[in-house]
């Protein structure tokens, strides 16, 4: 089943999350008409590779058109004129940047992935929850309405002020019109009325003056009201949500509706800012005693300055955090001599600023780090913003050809660093900037998230597992001594994200079963763990008990043996993987003999094994597991090849596949059916005249169980044969020759 078909099969609330990433970015109608295509390609892959997402964007163009002539035969006039108009907008928003559509559909796929793994958890996880709360909801509609409200009133302060204009160009016409009579003109009864009217007109500039400085005021005062506290909240929540995004979290959306109210807030300022000049305009064409302009307008010109330069500080941010494009799901680690990519935006999108902000990218600026470790950027690393790279026109800036690398330090500096010690320190890359405009000078600052530097891809588990723990356990994003004194983290947290880790990476999450297995890995012991602190020790430096390794190590190994050779397997959701061997015993003791179940090894990294039930001559019940396949045995054989072939000689020496249900019911070639890689080869015998043709052969997995043995076999037990020379061995050898050979 397709992953979009089983989208379409989930409960209504989890479709209306489905329905809010899906928009002319990339439209639910492509998604739907095209699913099975969109599914088979790498956009991960693309997402980092231009030439890859060109080729990609031009076939999904080609992909629209094939189904444009399918629905043209079918007359379907409606789905015609959505086709056209969406292949229109999909060739004219990224024919200048194919990487974008690629990081979309990479994205729309990824939170696909993670809904139906939400969906598959009997409640929300306390990470996700605190994610979408209402009141953050609420907040961000009271934020969009509130800026428009300061939008809409600076915009009717400029028609005060306009009125205050008018109105002080009549009283300076009038006024000059009377200095410039004769002095006994002036003491006529008509000149003596037109001076009291002129003080009247007077007095209402003066009230007119005060009017519009007040509400300049009050605009001022609800920007700052603003940003100080939901708009500084509302960033701190996407910062938060960028941060659970990069450990495999919900996608953090938001970033646009944020660039609309600091831009909005920007705008109102600017003109708040003509306002006063303005005003100041007019102050150097008519004062009088008590004017409140020269009192009040430099405090309130100053606070407006004051705002633009904390508004354009908070606007510059890092959009898409450092990742190499050889590991996409894994960010924030970054290899020596290896390109990684990074994206920054400023907030406040003016055409003014467009090409005109030129970025510079350093390292470990001003900062200290656990090590004498140090590095330098090599390639471009000063590049200028501009909105035409963007597909959703943002002012923004990309570094595609940043490579990391270690400086020179003195002898025996490295000598002192442990292979954890390395893995767990943190690296700063820094950005900074110049703005000028409209007479302001403001310098810009940001940084990325911590990432760890390696200089061996061996070192990348273990730095991924730094990653994780830094950005679930706190909000602080340059904290670069966190690993001194590392705090505990909240078990059920944790199983949340490692829940992410199987989503995110091997397209499927992890049921509740499945997560209280691991749960009793890391406790020993079978007990509530809501509130239970896991500390970084136990979860990535201590070995588990008994074994030579730790439990991240154990973990990361079974997603990389699904990732390259379980895979759709995985997908399916056969492969119960997360059971004891305890456990797995009272799940099959009471079903049909041949029921089996797929398990990860726990003695064994990336390793999977299978076990079955089966049914002794006196009625007990015995189960028989199979040595581990590790990722060198899988190599050779596809796993549902194995399951497909494998054979047992019993006592009897009569060779049979025990494997008939996959748990708990479901007949074996209906799951793994699919996945086979080719029908078995019909077993033929060697021609009597020694033909020019080889005997047709495929390696079968062959184990032989003894009476009352239930353990598990060696690798020595899994002989490869082919059905062919199996064949030939019982026409011309008795079976206890056969047994003695086996």
């Amino acid at each position: 089943m397709s992953q979009w078909s089983q989208v379409q099969q989930l409960e209504i609330k989890f479709l209306e999350q489905v329905d809010q990433f899906y928009d002319d970015n990339f439209p639910m109608e492509i998604r739907h008409l095209l699913a099975q295509w969109i599914e088979s390609q790498d956009w991960e892959a693309a997402s980092n590779n231009e030439a890859m997402a060109t080729i990609l964007l031009q076939n999904l163009l080609i992909q629209v058109d094939e189904q444009l002539d399918r629905v043209s035969q079918e007359k379907n006039l409606l789905l015609i004129h959505n086709l056209k108009r969406i292949r229109k907008l999909l060739q004219g928003k990224y024919h200048g940047n194919p990487m974008h559509i690629a990081v979309i559909i990479s994205n729309c796929l990824r939170e696909e992935r993670r809904i139906l793994a939400a969906a598959s958890m009997p409640v929300q996880g306390p990470l996700e929850k605190s994610l979408q709360n209402s009141v953050v909801s609420e907040r961000q509609r009271n934020v969009e309405h509130k800026v428009s409200a300061i939008k809409n009133s600076a915009q009717m302060t400029d028609q005060d002020v306009k009125y205050l204009e008018d109105l002080q160009e009549e009283f300076d016409f009038r006024y000059k019109t009377i200095q410039s009579l004769e002095q006994s003109d002036k003491n006529s009864v008509l000149i003596k009325q037109e001076m009291l009217a002129l003080q009247a007109m007077l007095n209402t500039l003066d009230y007119k003056r005060k009017e519009v400085l007040s509400k300049i005021g009050r605009v001022i005062h609800e920007i700052d009201m603003l940003m100080s506290n939901m708009l500084t909240e509302e960033l701190l929540d996407w910062k938060r949500r960028q941060q659970i995004a990069c450990i495999g979290g919900p996608l953090h959306g938001g970033l646009d509706q944020l660039q609309n109210c600091f831009t909005l807030l920007a705008e109102s300022l600017f003109q708040v800012r003509r306002q006063l000049e303005k005003l100041d305009e007019l102050l150097t064409r008519l004062t009088y005693d008590g004017d409140p302009i020269p009192v009040q307008r430099p405090q309130l010109l100053e606070k407006v300055n004051f705002l633009l330069y904390n508004l354009f500080r908070n606007s510059f941010v890092v959009e898409r955090q450092p990742c190499m494009p050889t590991h996409p799901q894994r960010p924030m680690v970054l290899k020596t001599l290896i390109q990684f990519t990074v994206k920054l935006r400023l907030l406040i999108k003016l055409p003014e600023l467009n090409y005109q902000i030129r970025v510079k990218a350093t390292i470990d600026k001003n900062v200290s780090t656990v090590s004498n470790r140090r590095f330098v950027l090599c390639g471009t690393h000063v590049k200028a913003m501009n909105m035409d790279e963007s597909a959703n026109g943002s002012l923004s800036v990309e570094f595609r050809h940043l490579q990391p690398k270690e400086m020179k330090s003195s002898a025996g500096s490295k000598g002192n660093e442990g292979p954890h010690m390395v893995t767990e320190e943190l690296h700063s890359i820094s950005f900074e900037t110049q703005v000028c405009l409209y007479g302001l000078t403001i310098n810009l600052e940001t940084s990325s998230l911590p990432v760890v530097m390696i200089s061996n891809v061996s070192q990348l588990p273990n730095a991924w597992a730094s990653i994780i723990w830094y950005n679930l356990s706190t909000n602080d994003p340059q904290n670069l001594s966190f690993f001194n004194n590392p705090p505990a983290a909240t078990l059920s947290q944790l199983l949340e994200v490692l829940s992410w880790q199987f989503s995110s990476y091997v397209g499927r999450g992890l049921n509740s079963e499945q997560l209280n297995m691991l749960a009793e890995k890391l406790m020993g012991q079978q007990v509530s763990y809501n509130d239970y602190q896991l500390s970084w020790a136990k979860f990535c430096k201590e070995h588990l008990p008994g074994k030579s390794f730790t439990f991240w190590v154990w973990l990361e190994a079974i997603l990389d043996l699904i990732k390259k050779h379980i895979l759709p397997l995985w997908i399916d959701g056969y492969i119960m993987g997360f059971v004891s061997k305890e456990k797995e015993r009272i799940l099959l003791k009471d079903k049909t003999p041949g029921t089996f179940l797929l398990r990860f090894s726990e003695s064994n990294l990336g390793g999977i094994t299978f076990t079955w039930v089966d049914q002794l001559e006196n009625g007990d019940v015995t189960f028989h597991s199979v040595e581990p396949y590790n990722k060198g045995r899988l190599s050779a054989l596809p796993f549902a090849d194995i399951l497909r072939d494998y054979k047992v000689i019993m006592a009897d020496n009569v060779p049979e596949n025990p494997l008939k249900y996959l748990y708990p019911d479901i007949p074996k070639d209906k799951a793994f059916g699919k996945h086979y890689s080719c029908q078995p080869n019909e077993v033929s015998k060697p021609s009597d005249g020694g033909g020019k043709g080889y005997v047709p052969s495929v390696f079968i997995p062959v184990s032989k169980i003894l009476n009352d043995s239930t353990d598990p076999h060696s690798p020595s037990d899994l002989l490869p044969m082919s059905p062919s020379v199996y064949a030939v061995l019982r026409e011309h050898l008795s079976p206890t020759v056969i047994e003695t050979a086996v």
